[in-house]
């Protein structure tokens, strides 16, 4: 199921060091060990997930991993959102990292689509 050489194998892998520098930012500026925690939690695993996919053994397997990669996603934007109306996340920092997962989601939403529409 190729997603070596796909945009959302290649921007969830750069979302996933995002992720960590801002948990390391928010841990040594901010002292914020709870939501920060969540954030990488969630933020690594679209990556990890989606890299899954891509040695998934069935379409099936390959939807499911996917859709549990949405899932993290759309819990990371949770957490980018709080952090935000937390005071922890600047509305600049906010902006372009909710790009950035924005970006992602709809990456996932389409190939999710597109390849239950293949099976």
């Amino acid at each position: 199921m190729g997603l070596k050489d796909n945009v959302v194998y290649d921007k969830s892998y750069q979302f996933a060091i995002r992720t960590v520098k801002l948990f390391k930012y928010l841990q040594e500026e901010h002292k914020e060990f709870v939501l920060s925690k969540q954030l990488l939690r969630s933020g690594t695993a679209i990556g990890a997930l989606i890299r899954e996919g891509h040695y998934a053994q069935s379409r099936a397997d390959f939807v499911n991993k996917l859709s549990i990669a949405l899932k993290e996603a759309n819990e990371t934007d949770y957490w980018i959102d709080l952090l935000k109306d937390t005071g922890y996340l600047t509305e600049v920092m906010h902006q372009s990292i909710k790009q950035d997962i924005d970006e992602i989601i709809a990456l996932l939403v389409s190939i999710i689509k597109s390849s239950k529409g293949h099976s």
